[in-house]
């Protein structure tokens, strides 16, 4: 039986330390960590998970700016106020909640936030300097598991690791991020061939592919580490629980140790976002990078 890569844990570790250093940035320098967040439109979901980022961020001793837009905003509109905020010194990060109504244009608004206030690390600038390994603001998610990775495992080079999942929010910057630690990645999806024995072959498995309990346990090598990034919602016996894109139950039986759903990536993500938050109000200021952080 596989352990259990506590994500709960780990993201409140990571929370704290991102509060002392808040508390160190005021107290020597004046400066308090601004993070805005944008939601257009009334989705539940999205709902739950800004109020929850503004109550971490404010937790943190952070500035929390959130702004809550109607869904029928222009494109006009919403890049006013995405321009509001890359001039205002307060704020030191941005996020725009995806996914936007689908009369907006998510690439065009992405991409009109400064790429040092790009703390979801989606702006194409971000993305290309992640690329072309030079300094880069990370994306929260695949940050997080590679954290939790290198944690567990310490030293990655030279494993053998299958992403299976091609999104440019997980999969693509996880890739990236196992290449910079020198992983062997194979970047697979829902479509490739002989997927099963791919995953055999791993020595580190990260599912972010939306499939609620799409790879068994028998997909599993012995003793290999199973990051599982999905959270998917399945109705049983007429409620509702949450799974991610592993099977957990026979997963666990032979994996070295893997994360849970919910419990493990999950709180990773805001832990993430609000170190991000802490890196760009570093640079921002020209002052060292906090250790430890991940980007």
């Amino acid at each position: 039986m596989g352990s259990i890569i506590d994500g709960k844990s780990f993201a409140a570790g990571l929370r704290a330390r991102v509060a002392d250093h808040v508390a160190a940035l005021k107290a020597e320098h004046g400066i308090v960590p601004g993070l805005a967040v944008v939601l257009v439109g009334e989705d539940p979901a999205s709902e739950v998970y800004v109020r929850n980022k503004g109550i971490q961020t404010r937790a943190a001793g952070m500035e929390s700016f959130e702004h809550k837009l109607p869904a029928g905003i222009s494109q006009d509109e919403l890049m006013a106020v995405v321009a509001r905020l890359n001039a205002d010194p307060a704020v030191h990060g941005i996020l725009v909640q995806l996914p936007l109504p689908g009369h907006l244009d998510s690439d065009a608004v992405i991409n009109a936030i400064d790429p040092a206030k790009d703390v979801d690390g989606f702006h194409v600038l971000s993305v290309g300097l992640l690329g072309s390994g030079q300094k880069a603001m990370v994306p929260c998610t695949p940050l997080g598991c590679l954290m939790m990775l290198k944690d567990r495992l310490g030293d990655l080079s030279g494993l053998h690791a299958v992403v299976v999942g091609r999104s440019n929010i997980v999969g693509k910057p996880m890739a990236q991020l196992l290449l910079r630690e020198n992983c062997t990645v194979t970047i697979a999806h829902s479509r490739t061939r002989n997927l099963a024995e791919l995953c055999r072959g791993a020595d580190i498995v990260v599912a972010a592919v939306g499939r609620p309990n799409m790879i068994p346990g028998d997909w599993i090598r012995p003793g290999a580490t199973v990051i599982d990034v999905g959270i998917n919602r399945i109705e049983e016996d007429g409620a509702t629980r949450l799974v991610g894109d592993v099977d957990h139950a026979s997963a666990a039986q032979v994996a070295g140790a893997i994360t849970p759903v919910p419990g493990g990536v999950g709180p990773m993500t805001i832990a993430c976002l609000l170190a991000n938050t802490i890196t760009a109000c570093c640079r921002a200021n020209n002052l060292p990078e906090p250790e430890g952080m991940g980007s």
